[in-house]
């Protein structure tokens, strides 16, 4: 894929995650769980956007995860795991799901999956 490509998927998706954010927003009560994908990895994050705090994070670059291995989605699925238990750690049950402007399908849809049957609710 030339450069130029690379650029306009890359302000495409920019789009897509300024347009669902305008709609989004994560509160104390119902934090926001923010999704990154790359090529390789995948990264999510629980925010309360009102105090612009983290609360909880997650990433397939964690040691544990790393060590169980397997497809990206299979990771992907580790990455929802730990970071619902995390969140339930810190008392938090509801969440706001942010896609980021990727498509709901494949590694971020395991992700998803994977937190709701960890018990997280959105």
């Amino acid at each position: 894929m030339g450069s130029a490509a690379r650029q306009t998927r890359r302000a495409a998706r920019l789009r897509r995650h300024r347009s669902i954010r305008r709609r989004l927003e994560g509160t104390p009560q119902r934090p926001r769980l923010c999704v990154f994908r790359s090529n390789q990895h995948i990264y999510a994050q629980v925010i309360d956007d009102g105090a612009g705090r983290t609360l909880a994070a997650a990433s397939d670059l964690e040691e544990a995860i790393r060590a169980e291995g397997g497809t990206k989605s299979e990771r992907a699925r580790a990455v929802g795991r730990a970071l619902a238990g995390r969140a339930r750690e810190r008392g938090l049950t509801s969440v706001v799901f942010d896609r980021g402007g990727f498509s709901y399908a494949g590694r971020v849809r395991a992700l998803a999956e994977a937190a709701r049957e960890e018990g997280l609710v959105f």
